[in-house]
């Protein structure tokens, strides 16, 4: 537990932030009453993703989390990691390697520098790459002005979405004709020479609705100076990039065709992707999907029904090779490498929905995936030999014949689902799962769920849940090529069982309080052992996570979340490290006056131990606080908004891994850092 010490200032600061939003609300609220408006959220009580279909948020049998455009806009918030640290039981780190985020649920995801253990999903279909499990390079920098939701699951989702639904489950939602009527145009520009523009334009050709979205951006980076063993001196990380992002919605009765394009190019290496900074080197990610869904709400008596094709491109290169290690410590061109590889994904998937069972509605589902990396490149000036050491071999060759990082891989899976919702009393609803996934390299996996969920009266639901997910092993886990990290083909994935108890309570009118607490034990946890991947770790995690939202009059809304965990590696009897075991996040929004609205975040991180092996002092603690100003259409329909993130300029600091870390210090982010956006409706 945090000491005394640490409570004290924390409590300062929240209780002067506090203090500040009531003086401001209550000077507020002597405006005239015209301009006395209502802050307005959007539809953050419904969620689809807890079992498929849209329904009340209390009653949903998972723990789950709303994010809706309306919310985004009034937090401020421009990136997806912003939103996502404001997710009860959720802390956005960062990896060495491009800093790129890791996001931690409930004590899992730290210690490494990948991040599979919780799926993105985008509009409802995984956005994994297969190389690593994760949701690879394309996904840095979010934007969100295109994003309608974002529903997050915490706890495991296997039954529904299959693999790495292991810790969570994220969707987002972009947004149709509907969400995006007119035209807009947005441009941004702030510290770090961060730079933004986009537009999007929402209407009708005919009886297709349109949705398209466009945006491009770049950043210097925050160029905040670490240490590399390998490196001659200190040096600033490398986290620059240009980037951009666009997307085609068509909609016609009861079809959907859907186009995304992501592509990070120029991207710096963050602190290195081996021993050394590497200013120079970068990287280019480019993300390509495409689906086309029919539904039909009516398809039969009693029955609707749905089918979606989706196809998904991803390319990760090193146009110019990476730097591994410099010349003074490989001469004399120092050790240089580039692992490029081209994946592409085809998904298939129906359901049907019956309600023609009195109390019961039952969901069942099947599907077919066709996974792969069908190219790779590997550049590099060094070859292995026969001992796994690293030999110079001059120029700049290609190895990919006779030395490659991986070679293409395929893998297929299929799967059946089938769920109940049984609401067998007035006030009791039991919702039932099971999902069966067969993969063509490690076999069959089959993951249940149920939850009880009770409305013991008309402001008060309990709820408790059991769930069991998987996570499949990546290629670069089953097949990578590398001495001192070989893939093992002869993996299984990860399995995690947890058990969940919530209430939600909705105290009065204007005070709501969620209260859950869980237990999990994973196991067959893939990790390195003697250079190859191999299915031994386990740990057991427990916690709670408390959150509240109040509206104190028409115009001060306070939103606030506190979380605690614990996670135990099984084989050290230890904590399993870097992940905080507290985390408090409080928001207020202020409406000023009727046209300007007013937003204040603070972060609170605390307690993150380092992992057995590691002997370095415990990473450091850190608070922050965010303002943010809008005004709302003013004249001649312009929107301007200013922002300032880290206003007190912390020292905030994410950790690097051991032992014998090539990385001494851990990962410093930006410091106090100032935005100005502009917005134009036609």
């Amino acid at each position: 537990m945090p000491s005394s010490k640490k409570l004290v200032p924390i409590l300062q600061t929240v209780g002067a932030l506090l203090a500040a939003f009531w003086v401001a609300g209550a000077y507020a609220g002597t405006l005239s009453e015209e301009d006395e408006l209502a802050l307005v959220y959007g539809d953050n009580a419904t969620v689809s993703i807890a079992t498929g279909s849209s329904q009340e948020l209390r009653r949903a049998p998972s723990v789950a989390s709303v994010i809706t455009a309306e919310d985004i806009a009034a937090m401020g918030a421009t990136d997806l990691d912003e939103v996502l640290e404001s997710v009860p039981g959720l802390h956005v780190s960062h990896a060495s390697i491009r800093y790129a985020s890791i996001y931690m649920v409930r004590g899992l995801g730290g210690g490494n520098q990948v991040n599979p253990q919780i799926l993105l999903l985008q509009n409802g279909i995984p956005m994994t790459a297969m190389y690593n499990g994760d949701r690879g390079s394309a996904w840095n920098a979010v934007p969100l002005e295109n994003v309608a939701r974002i529903e997050v699951i915490r706890g495991p989702g296997s039954a529904l979405y299959g693999a790495d639904a292991f810790s969570g489950v994220i969707n987002i939602i972009t947004k149709t004709a509907a969400d995006t009527p007119g035209t807009e145009f947005g441009v941004r520009v702030g510290s770090f020479n961060t730079r933004n523009v986009w537009t999007q334009y929402g209407g009708e050709a005919g009886e297709v609705e349109v949705a398209a979205y466009l945006h491009a951006g770049s950043s210097d980076g925050i160029g905040e100076v670490t240490r590399a063993v390998s490196s001659p001196e200190p040096g600033a990380v490398s986290t620059d990039y240009d980037a951009v992002d666009g997307s085609l919605n068509l909609s016609y009765d009861k079809w959907r065709f859907r186009t995304n394009y992501k592509l990070r190019d120029n991207v710096g290496t963050g602190a290195g992707v081996s021993r050394a900074l590497d200013p120079a080197s970068k990287s280019r990610a480019e993300h390509i999907t495409s689906d086309i869904s029919w539904t039909d709400t009516q398809f039969a008596q009693n029955w609707s029904a749905g089918a979606t094709a989706s196809y998904l491109y991803y390319s990760m290169e090193y146009p110019d090779n990476l730097m591994l290690l410099p010349p003074s410590a490989w001469p004399p061109d120092g050790m240089i490498g580039g692992p490029n590889q081209w994946e592409r994904q085809q998904r298939y998937s129906g359901f049907a929905v019956y309600s023609g069972l009195t109390d019961h509605i039952v969901r069942l589902g099947l599907g077919y995936d066709d996974l792969e990396i069908y190219k790779t490149r590997t550049y590099k000036n060094y070859m292995f030999n026969s001992s796994g050491i690293p030999v110079y071999t001059g120029p700049v060759t290609d190895y990919s014949d006779i030395q490659p990082h991986i070679r293409p891989q395929q893998r297929q899976v299929s799967y059946v689902f089938a769920q109940d919702e049984w609401r067998f009393a007035p006030d009791w609803t039991l919702t039932a799962g099971v999902r069966h996934d067969h993969y063509s390299d490690f076999g069959d996996t089959t993951n249940p769920r149920a939850a009880l969920v009770w409305a013991a009266a008309y402001n008060l639901t309990a709820k408790l849940i059991y769930g069991r997910a998987f996570r499949a092993p990546s290629f670069n886990e089953q097949y990578g090529i590398n001495p001192v990290a070989n893939g093992n083909p002869n993996l299984g994935p990860e399995r995690i069982a947890t058990s969940e108890a919530a209430v939600s309570w909705q105290v009065d009118k204007d005070l709501l309080m969620n209260l859950n607490v869980y237990r999990y034990d994973a196991k067959d946890i893939i990790r390195l052992i003697g250079g190859y991947f191999t299915n031994i770790g386990a740990v057991h995690g427990s916690g709670g996570e408390l959150e509240s939202v109040w509206d104190i009059n028409r115009r001060l809304r306070l939103t606030g979340n506190y979380s605690y965990q614990q996670t135990i590696d099984e084989v050290s009897q230890a904590d399993a490290g870097y992940v905080p075991h507290h985390h408090l996040f409080l928001r207020g929004d202020m409406r000023l006056a009727a046209s300007w609205m007013a937003s204040m975040k603070f972060n609170w991180i605390a307690d993150r131990q380092r992992a057995v092996g590691d002997a370095r002092p415990d990473v450091a603690d850190y608070k922050t606080v965010d303002i943010f100003l809008r005004t709302e259409q003013l004249e001649n329909s312009w929107d301007v908004a200013v922002s300032v993130r880290n206003l007190f300029n912390a020292r905030v600091l994410e950790p690097t891994l051991a032992p014998g870390t090539a990385l001494p210090d851990d990962l410093p982010m930006a410091r106090r850092s100032f935005y100005i956006q502009a917005l134009y409706y036609l």
